[in-house]
């Protein structure tokens, strides 16, 4: 069998996935962000360019059945940064472009915005497959939440950085800092990467054939299985719900904040670093809190993700109160308690997810890796549709923009208790011969 990965190809992982995130947070928060208050566009066109390079992530389960035939996935993960870059940058002269050529600019956004769909589909899925294959079974939990943890770093960093170097906005400024963190992400991507998966090793004979009956399943095979076991459904369908619910607040949070309490671009970018700032410490603690070192004494990661969706509900009827009482509300707080909360939700899934990959055995970790990665994709493009959507249509029927803000948050606050609902129920443990690093997540009701 191929060897192993240790703990310094996990960082190394984490720095591409890092990477990944600072291309991504400058198009779901900063780009947003200028269409809606600096050009006064809709909200919905930002939130229709996003649901498009979400869709377009339907073709993860397809590039994962492809690494469990064998493919190397480095030079996909490579590619797709590439990829994932030149689509970042081309989005940003894209926006530039839509203040004299909207329809011009709204056609390239459309292909821009088509390329980062392409790219987080191939490296983001080659990636976590390739972090399900090569670490052992017991630590995937704690490798999947270190990478994660990184990639929210590399959200934090980019937000904060690029927020200060966007003030005073102008558009070649934008383009500069656009360009700048596209070019720096993928060379990063390709250090941590150099040499990272070596050659393939000889195996042993059962592997081999193993391998070869795994790699002859068609690709609708192998998706069809993935969906006939329970778990794995069942875990599909939590992941839709529950990311829907994450993602519904993720493209108005800005927009709010800046015609509400008025913040610049560099402001609100700012803001959006705090949000993930608080994400990652509520990843830290519910990964300690889940740990063989405390014991379970305060809590399961099972508890951690009802909660914690109970308490993000809770953070989003703050983002209520603070749309009806404007500035004045503590908002960079309120923001920081709704990234803690939601991350410490969302530790717990990922953790799952590493687990349940290979639960059956191997060569079947690349196209259940992409079915929970398109139908997580597939709920973010209808929840930023759907909350880009909201707020228009509220702004347009009350004339007002907090208590519009205010409703929104409200219904998004309503599914983030459907989803607490419905993580009390699913059974999401991993197989006996995959424990959990993070403590065993206990079965459902």
């Amino acid at each position: 069998m191929t060897p192993s990965m240790g703990w310094l190809g996990v960082v190394r992982l984490g720095l591409v996935q890092s990477a990944l995130g600072a291309i991504v947070v400058l198009t779901t928060s900063t780009l947003n962000r200028v269409m809606v208050v600096e050009m006064a566009l809709p909200a919905l066109l930002p939130g229709l360019l996003l649901a498009w390079h979400y869709v377009v992530q339907a073709a993860r389960p397809r590039m994962g059945h492809g690494a469990d035939q064998g493919r190397r996935c480095t030079p996909w993960i490579l590619g797709g940064m590439v990829t994932l870059a030149a689509g970042g940058w081309l989005a940003a002269g894209a926006t530039v472009l839509m203040a004299d050529y909207l329809a011009a600019g709204i056609a390239m956004a459309v292909l821009a915005y088509g390329l980062i769909g392409l790219g987080v589909s191939a490296s983001g899925t080659s990636l976590l497959t390739l972090l399900a294959k090569r670490v052992a079974p017991e630590r995937r939990a704690a490798a999947a939440t270190m990478v994660w943890i990184m990639m929210i770093a590399g959200f934090v960093v980019t937000a904060g950085v690029t927020g200060r170097f966007l003030d005073p906005f102008t558009p070649q400024r934008l383009l500069m800092v656009a360009g700048g963190v596209s070019v720096s992400a993928v060379l990063l991507a390709a250090l941590a990467l150099f040499r990272l998966e070596g050659r393939s090793e000889p195996v042993p004979m059962a592997s081999a054939r193993h391998d070869r009956a795994a790699a002859s399943v068609p690709f609708a095979q192998a998706l069809r299985d993935a969906w006939a076991d329970p778990r794995s459904r069942r875990f599909t369908v939590f992941v839709f719900i529950s990311m829907l619910a994450y993602s519904m607040q993720d493209l108005i949070l800005e927009p709010f904040a800046g015609v509400v309490f008025g913040l610049t671009p560099g402001g609100t970018t700012r803001l959006s670093g705090t949000q993930h700032g608080g994400a990652l410490l509520g990843m830290v603690l519910a990964a300690g809190a889940g740990s063989r070192w405390a014991g379970g004494r305060w809590g399961s990661l099972r508890q951690w993700t009802v909660w914690g969706c109970v308490a993000a509900g809770l953070s989003l009827g703050g983002l209520v109160l603070a749309g009806l009482t404007g500035p004045g509300w503590p908002l960079a707080a309120n923001v920081f308690l709704l990234g803690l909360c939601t991350g410490a939700f969302s530790i717990a899934a990922i953790a799952a997810m590493m687990s349940l990959a290979g639960a059956d055995g191997p060569g079947r970790e690349g196209v259940r890796m992409g079915l929970w990665g398109a139908a997580q994709a597939q709920a973010f493009a209808l929840g930023g549709l759907v909350g880009t959507a909201a707020s228009d249509l509220t702004r347009w029927l009350i004339h007002a923009s907090g208590p519009a803000y205010a409703l929104v948050f409200l219904a998004n606050a309503a599914l983030f208790v459907m989803a607490a609902w419905l993580a009390a129920r699913v059974d999401a443990r991993p197989a006996v011969s995959a424990p959990m690093y993070f403590g065993q997540l206990k079965r459902a009701p």
